[in-house]
């Protein structure tokens, strides 16, 4: 990871399963040139690792405050993270 990259986990609730939620922050991810992944949680909420610059992130974080039509998002928690390795690109787990 770069110097001007930074990697955070943002952790969505709310109805934000069975609304294509991770499908979206994907394509959100790729616009906005972000590398990381989007995955489902058993307890019905959302966790995004994000990295890239700090701008980037701060506007991806308010496109998850409001989600895809159909989703109702009720709280977007972020917390910093620590990488080894930048994955490639932006993937869907699960």
């Amino acid at each position: 990871m770069t110097d001007d990259r930074e990697a955070m986990l943002a952790s969505i609730t709310g109805k934000v399963q069975g609304v294509g939620f991770r499908a979206w922050a994907w394509t959100e991810a790729r616009e906005l040139r972000l590398s990381g992944w989007v995955r489902n949680e058993p307890d019905g909420s959302v966790t995004a690792l994000l990295i890239g610059p700090a701008k980037t992130l701060a506007a991806m974080v308010e496109r998850l405050r409001t989600g895809p039509p159909g989703a109702s998002v009720s709280g977007v928690v972020t917390s910093e993270a620590r990488l080894r390795d930048e994955p490639a690109g932006f993937t869907i787990i699960g």
